[in-house]
């Protein structure tokens, strides 16, 4: 496992550079440029050379990303264009943890109802309880932010006057309720259908026949062995939800005005706030790549046939 673990990290540095250097020629190369926007339009042009030297904005590319690349590898991603005298990452400190609230409750009523509601629709199997799950479950992830928002806030908000409809207080504040109803329904939907698919697999194999024919609990058999072989699909993707709970939900924060990653993100889009962008970028791809090593370390406790480096992961 150690020999795996090393060559899986071995990878991490090579796809950050190749990330991290196809957004910086991006955003080099992109429309707009920063400092004109950070003038505005009437600027001076001689004001707008002197920052450009200043920033070292002036140079090639390939020097402007190695003086680029040399500050992050030391924790520095530079001084935002936007927000004049501030680093990014002093930015980005402040705004992860309200993204990753969000996201954590979000993930907590996915889990919460989506393994549950799986479950039980597949030991339903053919029963009205388990068309209608799926029925809702496909209902429920067919519908776009845009639509469950405004709902939410019409019958909760609005009509009910029961829950507030924006800003942000903290993971135990109650404007938290709404924004993350509206991320985990989805989420809820795709844990449902992932959970009562392979628990469908599951439940007709022999070791859980055997589990039953000497006289093992319903109770037992479900939690020894058929719930703990059936989440290894809805590992993968609670793994990756884990490792995005720190980018940020753009639409969702948006619209409920929370000053997460999201958020400033796309502010940092229309600004041309390219190291926010960078930054972002980044973290985003470090989670992503040390999720699905995570994943992929978790899947023998799951299930001990599969071993890996040589196993039915990995290679």
């Amino acid at each position: 496992m150690g020999t795996y673990i090393a060559r899986r990290l071995l990878w991490v540095p090579v796809l950050l550079f190749l990330v991290s250097f196809i957004t910086f020629v991006l955003g080099q190369f992109g429309p707009g440029d920063p400092v004109q926007i950070l003038l505005g339009q009437y600027s001076d042009p001689a004001a707008v050379q002197r920052i450009r030297e200043q920033r070292g904005l002036d140079e090639n590319v390939a020097v402007q990303y190695y003086r680029y690349i040399s500050g992050v590898v030391q924790g520095d991603f530079g001084e935002s264009y936007q927000y004049r005298g501030r680093s990014v990452g002093e930015l980005l400190a402040k705004r992860i943890p309200v993204s990753a609230q969000l996201n954590l409750a979000a993930l907590i009523i996915s889990v919460g109802l989506g393994i549950p509601i799986g479950l039980f629709s597949a030991l339903k199997q053919g029963s009205i309880w388990d068309t209608t799950s799926v029925a809702a479950t496909l209902l429920a992830q067919s519908l776009p932010v845009f639509f469950t928002a405004p709902v939410l806030l019409l019958v909760f908000a609005l009509k009910l006057d029961i829950l507030p409809t924006h800003g942000w207080g903290g993971f135990f504040d109650s404007r938290i309720i709404l924004p993350a109803l509206v991320i985990g329904i989805p989420g809820v939907a795709i844990i449902t259908r992932l959970t009562r698919a392979s628990t469908l697999e599951v439940v007709h194999q022999d070791y859980v026949r055997t589990a039953r024919a000497k006289g093992l609990g319903e109770r037992a058999v479900i939690t020894r062995h058929i719930l703990r072989n059936a989440l290894i699909p809805v590992v993968t993707t609670l793994g990756f939800a884990l490792a995005g709970l720190a980018s940020g939900s753009f639409i969702v924060e948006l619209y409920f005005g929370i000053p997460g990653v999201g958020l400033l993100a796309i502010e940092s889009l229309f600004a041309r706030d390219y190291p926010i962008i960078m930054a972002v970028v980044i973290i985003g791809t470090t989670l992503f790549v040390l999720a699905n090593l995570l994943i992929d370390l978790a899947y023998p406790f799951l299930d001990p046939r599969i071993r890996l480096g040589g196993g039915n992961i990995g290679g």
